[in-house]
This record gives C-alpha cells, sequence and structure tokens, in this order.
C-alpha cells in the first residue's frame, strides 16, 4: 500500500489539531485503537475464554521486537510495564563495590539518572558528563571512563535538546574497555532504525508509547545473554519460571530467557494494542519511517531558520536529529510559548528552555509550518 493512503487510513487526528509530541506520547493508529476495542468486547462477552490466543499475541510481539531492534532471539526480550522499571533492574540487579562508578549525560531524563544516584548508599558514584565538554559528546563520556567504570548509561536521543547519540562509538568503547552499556532507546525506537549488535548494547529499554505508537503501560527489556545473569533478581512469580504452565512444580526452576524479569500476569490489553502498532512499524520499515521523519525534521529546523523571532536548541547536523527539535523565541518565554500554543491546538512540550517540537513521519509539513509560524507571531 503506497504510505499516503496507509497514512490516512491509520490517522485521524481531530481537525485543526496539530500534534507534535511524539516525543511524550503519541496518538494511536487506527488499527490499535481498534485492537483495543475488540480485547476489551472480547473479555466483555467471554472473559478468559480464549487466553490461549492471547498468548499468541504476547509471543508474536515479542518477535516483532526482536525484530525492530536485531536482537538474535525474542528470548532476549521482556516484556515490562515501563523504561524505569527496566532501568531499575539493571541498577538494583548488577553486584556493586564501593568506588564503583556509573558515567551518565547531565542531560538524562529524570528515570536514567535517578536510578543511578539510589545506589549512593552502595558507595557508587555516579558521573553526570557536560556533553559539550569535550571534542564530542562521545569523547566527553569516553574520557571519563576509568577502571572502576562499571557501566555506561545512556539516552540514545536526548529527550529535551534532541540531541542524537552515536551508540555505535559509545558501545566500542565500552566493549574495549569492559564496561556494560545501558541504553535508554525510548526517543528512537520507532522513530530511526536501531540495532542492538551493531551497537554492542548490553541493556537496552524503550516504552511503546512514544515513536512505537503503542499504548502506555508495555516497556520492550533487551538483555544479552551474556550478561543476564549478572543481574540478581528482586521480583519473584510464576511468570519467570521455566513452565509457566506448572502451577506445582516440585522445585522452582527460573528461566534463563528474559522472562525471568517478569515476575506476574502480563499487561494483555496493553500488549494487544503494542503488538498492532508495531505491525505498523514494521509493515512500513524502519528505513522509510527514518526517512520521512528526517525529511520533517529538517523542514522544521528550516522553517524555524527562517523566523528571526526563534532560535534553535537543538544541534540541527542531520547526523544528530532524529526528530526532537527545540528552539525558543526571543519574544516570549518557553512556558508561556508553550502554553499558548497548546491553547491553540499546538500540542507539543516545554522541554530544555523552550519548547519541543516532535513530528513523527505522517505529520503533514502545512502542519509544521503553520505551527513555527504561530510561534513566531506568538508573544
Amino acid at each position: 500500500m503506497r504510505l499516503d493512503v496507509l497514512i490516512n487510513s491509520e490517522f485521524s487526528l481531530e481537525p485543526g489539531l496539530i500534534y507534535l509530541n511524539h516525543a511524550a506520547v503519541a496518538p494511536w493508529p487506527t488499527r490499535t485503537a481498534e485492537a483495543v476495542r475488540s480485547f476489551a468486547t472480547e473479555n466483555q462477552h467471554y472473559g478468559a475464554q480464549h487466553y490461549l490466543d492471547w498468548m499468541k499475541v504476547e509471543s508474536n510481539l515479542r518477535a516483532q521486537f526482536s525484530r525492530l531492534i536485531n536482537a538474535a532471539s525474542a528470548d532476549d526480550i521482556a516484556l515490562l510495564k515501563n523504561t524505569s522499571e527496566a532501568l531499575s533492574f539493571v541498577a538494583h540487579g548488577l553486584s556493586w563495590n564501593p568506588g564503583d562508578n556509573v558515567v551518565i549525560s547531565d542531560q538524562e531524563f529524570p528515570s536514567n539518572a535517578i536510578v543511578w544516584h539510589s545506589l549512593k548508599d552502595k558507595g557508587v558514584e555516579v558521573r553526570e558528563i557536560n556533553l559539550s565538554s569535550g571534542t564530542s559528546p562521545e569523547n566527553a563520556l569516553i574520557k571519563a571512563i576509568d577502571n572502576k567504570t562499571k557501566l555506561l548509561s545512556i539516552s540514545s536521543v536526548q529527550y529535551a535538546s534532541g540531541l542524537r547519540m552515536n551508540l555505535s562509538q559509545l558501545g566500542e568503547a565500552c566493549k574495549k574497555k569492559n564496561v556494560l552499556f545501558c541504553i535508554d532507546a525510548i526517543q528512537s525506537i520507532g522513530a530511526i532504525p536501531f540495532d542492538v549488535e551493531a551497537v554492542n548494547a548490553d541493556f537496552v529499554m524503550a516504552d511503546t508509547h512514544k515513536w512505537m505508537l503503542g499504548p502506555e503501560g508495555v516497556a520492550l527489556f533487551y538483555s544479552r545473554p551474556e550478561v543476564r545473569e549478572q543481574l540478581s533478581l528482586h521480583e519473584f512469580g510464576w511468570r519467570m519460571l521455566d513452565d509457566i504452565s506448572n502451577f506445582a512444580p516440585s522445585a522452582w526452576n527460573i528461566t534463563k530467557t528474559a522472562r525471568r524479569f517478569e515476575c506476574g500476569s502480563p499487561n494483555m490489553l496493553g500488549i494487544h494494542g503494542a503488538n498492532a502498532s508495531l505491525s505498523l512499524i514494521l509493515e512500513i520499515g524502519l528505513g522509510k519511517i527514518e526517512e520521512e521523519l528526517l525529511k520533517r525534521s529538517l523542514f522544521t529546523v528550516e522553517c524555524i531558520r527562517e523566523n528571526p523571532n526563534l532560535t534553535l536548541i537543538t544541534d540541527s547536523d542531520p547526523d544528530r536529529i532524529a526528530g526532537i527539535i527545540t528552539f525558543k523565541s526571543s519574544k516570549i518565554e518557553g512556558q508561556p510559548l508553550y502554553e499558548k500554543l497548546m491553547k491553540n491546538n499546538v500540542i507539543c512540550a516545554a522541554r530544555g528552555g523552550g519548547v519541543r517540537f516532535s513530528p513523527h513521519f505522517y505529520t503533514s509539513f502545512d502542519d509544521i509550518k503553520s505551527a513555527v509560524q504561530l510561534a513566531s507571531l506568538t508573544g
């Protein structure tokens, strides 16, 4: 199906609404809304009569996630509630010694900062690195690694500035220095191609409710098999066992797969929604999605540059952009500008000292132009 036809059939935002907030919570495609309605109706009339079919959807979602990030196996994917939960499994699963340190950036979303600071009572130092302090953001991080560094944790794309990291460079450095590499990929999976093998990732986590166009309450957690058992477990339940159909086991054998991080009943409603959303992402292909998204991102940059009242905060280098464009106005502060845009049905966010626009591959160029023009006139 032609992309424009697919877009028209899958996205039906309210007329007059300009949605530029996919870096926060994205609207659902038509197929996702239909999958959730269908699941709710089935529950209403049949309860869990067809639970085995639900489990097939769950299995398919794992397979879709593994394809999306090029994981070696669906067994490397755990289905969790959110990115924060996955980060907590890593932070509080690893064995720490006093004096160990974790390297992060000074631009992280709170989820990828608080969790490491929570290790203070274990004597762990958190190094928040100024990404502008080196010859490149990556070099600034790599320079901070020493023989006491246990892990580098970074967002693939910074939530406020929109800075796209060179994950391959960071992963290669971590591999050489025998440092674990953890990636909060919530701002890139579903927007640009992501390959856990190519970037030498040990741990990757991301919710579906942003660029993957899915519901809140469902997240992927990838763990490389060679490091998975380094994480001690702190949540326990029936879903983590080898045989989840045996409710009277003679021994509690915990699975070696990533399912060991799923202690209890899954969010089947969210799983059905996420399964539908990912089917659209994979149908279009991340290569095509990235192509269309970058066109819109660079168009947004051009529109902002054409307005003398607006100044870019986001790095405009095409290699550093992945969908988030943040800017400020010379006429009005970021928060009141955000509030005025929202009142005029431009759905965006106040981030990084300015306003953040985050269009997706289907956003119309006319909508982007209108939104930027409104921002330039507001004051």
